[in-house]
């Protein structure tokens, strides 16, 4: 699996945005693991929706290019 040298949106572990897929990525996880994990923290805590989040590291995050891997 590539890895990504700085943190992007993946192009290749994508559902919606591939946030979740680029932060597995960028740690070596595997995809699914993180997007449980998010899910879980998410639905465990009342004080930050998980969705509002996502939307903002979906704004954030540059998508991943040739150049973004490894």
């Amino acid at each position: 699996m590539a890895k990504l040298a700085k943190l992007h949106r993946s192009r290749n572990n994508r559902m919606i945005a591939g946030v979740m897929g680029g932060i597995a990525e960028y740690v070596g996880w595997s995809p699914t693991w993180v997007r449980v994990l998010f899910m879980v923290v998410s639905t465990l805590s009342a004080a930050v929706p998980g969705i509002l989040i996502y939307i903002i590291l979906w704004i954030i995050m540059p998508k991943a290019t040739d150049q973004s891997y490894q």
